[in-house]
């Protein structure tokens, strides 16, 4: 066995090839070609192994809120090490631990105290599901156990988190998965006359029809028999949905008026993305449950958590009763040093602050991308933003899958990367391209976003 740092660049190519199986990866594309190996990252750039910078549009995968290369974070990681490098969370403590689930405790909206440890979010979303499900079962609603979750939703990938997931695709090869997952329309205002089939709707409108949704399923499937709603405050997948005005305060009537758990899936939308701690406090809701991970690091060390009401923790303060779920790595003391170092540093900073001053000025950045004939829509909150490409402007007809095939995969991503933009140009929906750079991000980054999206769209439309 060779050690990577004995090895030329070669043969780190040729192992990338040879024992690397990489996620959500077609491999055939890389016959021929190099993977793209991501050696170096410093502030808001990182830098492949010949030496080239990228810009960091996609904040590595929503994750790098802080930016890469901040030595403060790493030199938390190995004092904690020295110190403590494990203990598991079952039946123990430890102080980092415990520190974090006061200090997120602290940031949350409403009750929600109670801090569940994981190691990302799909295990986050997973732990949620089975706390809605036990919470009904041990105060005497027991048929309480269905999802309710939005079309093109990506929840993640473990089998409950799959089943809640909204994309037929990512799901076809895993079936049967978990029953008792129902879908509803998202907030796709752009899409609005198609998915509701009655023209000319107002954002307020739809928000409130597409609430509405949520009440018809509930309803359908038996208010006795659904447990929770599955939602997050910008949805990812499709290309950054935002909620329409009104939307939310009207699924926490209707959740409320059939007893059903409203959580909030953060996983992206949490730590800064949207200019907040939390993305439910973007939009004025307090949800029952937040699931959370990427930012909370920084992505300096993997953390994820489900954050509970008090009231659901209630149950599982008396008796016998336990909550049979856990994680070795959940909570793990280097990566709950590094979130506090980090939640340290977005104090400092004022990162939230600066997400919140720089909105404007990225959304009119992006917003000059309209003039192009391929660009249907730009939308968004904070630092997370979609560009929705189009076949024509004035009836949103979009890509067939062979064009959108050729358009994504057969130039979009090469180029975008290429002319030195690391973001994501995706299909799970209609055609969009996601932005969601660090949250240190300013002006000239977008400028430069905004100047390299601009000549790639450009000549995407002159492909076509």
């Amino acid at each position: 066995m060779t050690h990577p740092e004995n090895t030329d660049v070669t043969s780190l190519m040729k192992a990338a090839q040879d024992n690397l199986w990489m996620h959500f990866t077609r491999h055939s594309s890389y016959e021929g070609a190099e993977v793209p190996m991501i050696v170096r990252g410093e502030g808001s750039y990182i830098y492949d192994v010949h030496g080239k910078r990228y810009l960091d549009g996609l904040a590595g995968l929503f994750v790098v809120q802080a930016g890469h290369g901040r030595s403060e974070l790493a030199e938390a990681a190995a004092k904690q090490a020295q110190e403590l490098a494990f203990f598991p969370l079952w039946s123990y403590a430890h102080p980092k631990a415990v520190e974090l689930a006061q200090r997120l405790a602290a940031e949350t909206p409403g009750d929600l105290n109670r801090v569940f440890f994981t190691t990302g979010g799909g295990e986050a979303v997973e732990s949620a599901w089975k706390l809605a499900k036990q919470y009904f079962k041990i105060t005497g609603r027991p048929l309480k156990h269905k999802v309710i979750s939005r079309q093109i939703a990506y929840h993640g990938t473990p089998q409950g988190a799959l089943s809640i997931t909204g994309i037929p695709a990512f799901k076809q090869m895993f079936e049967p998965l978990v029953p008792g997952s129902v879908r509803v329309p998202n907030t796709n205002h752009y899409r609005a006359d198609e998915i509701t089939g009655v023209p000319g709707m107002t954002p307020e409108q739809y928000g409130y029809w597409a609430a509405e949704r949520v009440a018809r399923a509930i309803e359908m499937e038996g208010p006795d028999t659904v447990a929770a709603v599955f939602v997050e405050p910008v949805q990812n997948a499709g290309g950054c949905f935002p909620p329409p005005p009104g939307y939310f305060k009207r699924l926490r009537e209707i959740c409320d008026e059939y007893d059903v758990l409203l959580v909030s899936d953060e996983v992206i939308c949490a730590f800064g993305r949207l200019g907040t701690m939390f993305g439910g406090q973007k939009f004025d809701y307090v949800p029952d449950i937040i699931t959370c991970a990427k930012g909370m690091t920084s992505g300096y060390s993997p953390i994820g958590a489900m954050i509970a009401s008090e009231r659901l923790f209630e149950p599982f303060k008396n008796g016998t009763e336990m909550f049979a779920h856990g994680y070795t790595f959940g909570g793990h003391p280097v990566s709950s040093a590094v979130a506090l170092a980090n939640l340290d540093l977005f104090e400092r900073e004022d990162l939230l602050g600066h997400v919140t001053r720089n909105e404007p000025v990225f959304r009119s950045t992006l917003e000059r991308l309209r003039d192009l004939p391929i660009v249907g829509d730009v939308r968004g909150s904070g630092y997370f933003w979609g560009i929705e490409l189009v076949k024509d402007k004035v009836t949103k007809e979009t890509f067939n899958t062979e064009e959108s095939e050729r358009l994504i995969r057969g130039f979009l991503s090469g180029a975008l990367y290429e002319a030195g933009l690391y973001c994501r140009a995706d299909d799970r929906g209609d055609p969009v391209i996601q932005l969601a750079p660090p949250l240190i991000c300013g002006p000239k980054e977008f400028d430069e976003i905004e100047s390299i999206l601009h000549s790639v769209l450009t000549e995407a439309w002159s492909r076509l």
